[in-house]
């Protein structure tokens, strides 16, 4: 071995995943390297260049990784010496989605793919080391602290939950295969290709797949002159085909197909050769799911320019939903997700709206209220939201209002459009109550929360879960601070939510059977949100306001904070917390499976132990209950 490759092999085995590899490995590997030297703002690749056939490892010097994002390059991450980047050749095929320019002068090795492929595919720590960092799209899934050996994958970072999102996220794939026997001449199978415009063949016996012949293999074996058109197909089949199971997640087909170096992969009943056929992936199929990254759907929808964009948008986001709950992504990272994509599509509808009536006359602030406030839609349900507009002079007042007021009509309709459906309570801010000067909206808290029993009859507790969608941020702070400075020592204030949470009928009968719906179109049906989600939602919200705490709005959230704020009861919230993401877990499939709000489980669909779980879930609500009774005065509202 010459002394460079020597020097080369010591280098990279002080890092990850180069340490994984023996001496000797690291050696073979150091003698196809090749060793670049990069000036100062030198760019080695950039958005859109076509892939090189290696990746690289800094050596010594800086690498900026950058991406071009709302027409601004932003700086995603600097490579120092250990570093390892320009990985995207070995998960995509499409172009690179990022800029690496030397932020000083630079040394890197560039490692051929082709090199280093077999020692990925024969060595499990080389590849769960690729396959975890892909995974959570971090530097080195092994140390998060910045220590040496970091990992950069070249899909554009968004968060780390959404890149957990795309490494979860299921396949769409071609579920009606082209097949064909093992005794098929090529001839024969190549016109049959060409008719139905497929580039790839199953051979099979049985329905069981012994092959697969793809386009690549009529170039290389036919067109070459290797083998005459008139031989079976066994002759120039690949065998045995890669198989994988149905629900297979998008990183782990591209590990797979980097592992066993193949562009197809062969779905089939249970994942082995031994199963029938169900359908084929491609690499292609691999490019267009990485389209339904939660990253890209958000540039997407900002690029939207009607309603029905926004809807395929928000469908597509169904779909994410659906494949992450059957992954078990835990769902407090689903919701997560969704509120923002979610945030994005309200945020474009008014947008779309100014677009269509001009610059506004004031300052405003566009609050989704209800669930989407709390940041737990994940399922098409109706749209709650407010509006709320700076304060003007009386003269213009009038003129201010109605726009706001057409504005709020031209965003609802947009959203009712794209499937959500408008609040039957009235509660958008297209409604005249619901959109006002910041002056009123003072006044109207502090009505509701100063004198609740007088002004009850349109007082609804999601008016205190905000989430400020567009606008001005200090229109919705000064909305918590009257909030929150109303909420101190309001013992009646306190008196009529706390009886408002707990006037839900029970979830459960005496007997310790499920309540079900006695009469109309939901009868036997259980009522989950009335019943079992919001007496939690509701509770969540009581305590935290409280105890003064802001900036919290989501249940899940709400409930671990106050077990840190008020630790005596820590217990109680924390099983209120999984109470709740079981409950919604369960609206969600039933919404899911329908297609609808899920407001209504069918209970003779569940399994007998899914009712045992369901039941389970409902217990922490009685103690929620008493801890409500004994820390509030119910008495006046009761």
């Amino acid at each position: 071995m010459n002394t460079i490759a020597e020097h080369i092999a010591d280098f990279l085995k002080e890092y990850p995943p180069f340490n994984h590899l023996t001496f000797q490995e690291l050696s073979e590997i150091a003698t196809s390297i090749r060793v670049v030297n990069l000036e100062k703002h030198k760019i080695l690749f950039q958005i859109n260049d076509v892939l090189h056939d290696s990746f690289y490892v800094v050596a010594s010097g800086a690498i900026n990784l950058s991406v071009i994002a709302d027409a601004e390059e932003t700086l995603l991450n600097k490579c120092n010496a250990g570093d390892i980047f320009g990985l995207r050749p070995f998960f995509a095929k499409n172009n690179y989605m990022m800029t690496a320019k030397a932020r000083e002068e630079s040394i890197v090795y560039a490692i051929p793919i082709a090199t280093f492929r077999p020692f990925v595919a024969n060595n499990s720590e080389v590849l769960n080391f690729l396959l975890e960092s892909f995974a959570v799209n971090t530097r080195n899934p092994k140390d998060k602290e910045n220590l040496i050996g970091k990992l950069i994958s070249d899909n554009v970072f968004y968060s780390d939950q959404q890149s957990e999102m795309q490494y979860f996220q299921s396949l769409s794939y071609n579920n009606s295969p082209l097949k064909t026997t093992i005794t098929a001449i090529v001839k024969d199978v190549a016109q049959l290709m060409t008719e139905t415009l497929k580039n790839n063949v199953v051979v099979c016996e049985n329905n069981i797949p012994l092959g697969i012949i793809t386009d690549t293999d009529m170039r290389s074996k036919i067109a070459t002159g290797r083998y005459p058109v008139t031989v079976s197909v066994d002759k120039i089949m690949s065998s045995p085909v890669i198989t994988v199971v149905e629900n297979i997640s998008l990183a782990e087909a591209q590990l797979l197909m980097l592992k066993y170096n193949v562009t197809h992969l062969c779905v089939t009943q249970d994942g082995t050769d031994k199963s029938d056929v169900k359908g084929i992936i491609s690499e292609h199929d691999l490019i267009v799911a990485q389209a339904n990254n939660p990253g890209v759907l958000i540039k997407e929808i900002k690029r939207s320019q009607i309603p029905k964009e926004l809807k395929q948008i928000r469908e597509r986001l169904t779909d994410l939903i659906q494949t992450s709950i059957s992954k078990n992504i835990p769902l407090s990272h689903v919701f997560n997700i969704a509120s923002e994509i979610n945030l994005a599509i309200i945020k474009r509808s008014v947008e779309l709206s100014i677009l269509d009536l001009g610059s506004p006359p004031a300052r405003f602030a566009w609050l989704s209220i209800g669930s989407q406030g709390r940041k737990e839609q994940l399922l098409l349900t109706d749209q709650d939201s407010i509006l709320i507009f700076e304060d003007v002079t009386p003269d213009k007042y009038r003129d201010v209002k109605d726009y706001f007021l057409k504005l709020g009509k031209r965003t609802t309709a947009t959203l009712e459009k794209i499937g959500y459906e408008l609040c039957p309570n009235g509660h958008m801010g297209s409604n005249m109550l619901w959109c006002k000067s910041l002056t009123d909206w003072t006044k109207q808290y502090d009505s509701w929360m100063n004198t609740p029993g007088e002004n009850s009859n349109d007082l609804s507790s999601i008016f205190f879960d905000y989430e400020i969608t567009f606008g001005e941020q200090r229109i919705e702070d000064a909305i918590g601070n009257v909030v929150f400075k109303n909420a101190k020592n309001n013992t009646l204030f306190f008196d009529f939510l706390g009886n408002d949470a707990l006037r839900k009928n029970s979830p459960l009968t005496f007997f310790k059977n499920f309540n079900v719906e006695e009469e109309g179109s939901n009868k036997d049906k259980f009522d989950i949100k009335t019943r079992a989600l919001m007496p939690l939602i509701d509770g969540a919200r009581l305590f935290t306001m409280s105890h003064g705490i802001r900036g919290i709005n989501n249940t899940l959230q709400r409930f671990k904070q106050l077990a840190i704020s008020d630790p005596k009861y820590a217990e109680i919230y924390l099983n209120c917390a999984e109470a709740f993401l079981t409950l919604s877990k369960f609206r969600t499939l039933e919404g899911l499976k329908n297609d609808n709000s899920g407001q209504f489980i069918n209970l003779n669909e569940l399994s007998k132990i899914d009712k045992e779980k369901l039941k389970n879930a409902l217990a922490p609500m009685k103690e929620l209950e008493e801890l409500i009774k004994s820390k509030f005065q119910l008495t006046q509202f009761s």
